[in-house]
């Protein structure tokens, strides 16, 4: 189960990263609000702060991502469970990216200058966040319980 559940985060991830995170406009009746993905965010970034685009690529893009195919290597035999502690702080890493989000929506609602709306795409990439962490500890769980290969044998 752990190992289907894994694989749908390998297509889930994706959908979330081009999926709106929220909508944001100035607060006047005839502008609408323009939406916000980690992609659209991303390639705004790069135009304007390449170090921090580089940070939110490797929290929002890599990390989570390069955990996913860390435990699908795991289930499946190919990578030791020793890489786990790893692969659980990349998942912390990914969580990071979370809390900047919801600290950017914070900070431009308490400014009052902006309308800032949470969409579902910030709801499925916190999902497949959170999933990930549960699957990473669940594996670790489920590792640890199995008895240790012979190695004489």
């Amino acid at each position: 189960m752990l190992r289907i559940a894994n694989l749908a985060l390998l297509v889930l991830f994706p959908v979330a990263w081009f999926a709106p995170l929220m909508r944001a406009g100035i607060d006047l009746p005839l502008f609408g609000l323009s939406e916000i993905s980690v992609v659209s965010g991303l390639q705004s970034l790069w135009g304007t702060d390449v170090v921090l685009a580089l940070l939110v690529s490797f929290f929002a893009l890599f990390a989570p991502y390069l955990k996913t195919l860390g435990l699908a290597l795991v289930h499946f035999g190919l990578l030791d469970a020793r890489a786990l502690p790893a692969l659980h702080l990349l998942g912390k890493l990914a969580m990071a990216d979370v809390f900047l989000i919801a600290l950017y929506i914070t900070i431009t609602k308490g400014v009052g200058l902006a309308r800032v709306e949470t969409a579902w795409g910030l709801y499925l990439f916190t999902g497949c966040v959170l999933a990930a962490l549960a699957i990473g500890y669940l594996t670790e769980i489920s590792r640890k319980d199995r008895p240790p290969p012979d190695a004489g044998e």
